[in-house]
């Protein structure tokens, strides 16, 4: 199973979503061929209801531990509630393209370290 359907699969379970993408953005970072270590996930769930952003970001955080400790290296996270999702013309932002991180960093490149 990829990095990917794991994700979908333990945010399927965990909560009971209107909407679910899950999309693996690894392509536009600085990383190998075939890469998992950067998705985006736009999760529409009335779970949701009361909740700020932080304690949003919290339970997905906490749900995907074991991929954050792994391969993944970073999560765009969009989460709505139905009622946000609605106002929001049910589109997530896009991503913007990787800068290049430490390749472009003159330190970085001179043989520094981060």
């Amino acid at each position: 199973m990829t990095i990917q359907n794991t994700i979908e699969q333990k945010l399927g379970q965990a909560f009971n979503s209107d909407f679910l993408a899950v999309e693996n953005e690894s392509h536009k970072h600085n990383v190998p061929a075939n890469s998992e270590t950067h998705f985006k996930v736009t999760l529409v769930s009335a779970a949701f209801d009361g909740q700020g952003r932080v304690k949003r970001h919290q339970a997905i955080y906490g749900l995907l531990a074991e991929e954050l400790a792994g391969g993944v290296h970073a999560l765009a996270l969009h989460l709505f509630t139905p009622a946000e999702w609605a106002a929001s013309g049910q589109a997530s932002p896009e991503s913007p393209n990787c800068l290049g991180g430490s390749k472009n960093d003159p330190a970085f490149a001179a043989g520094g370290s981060q």
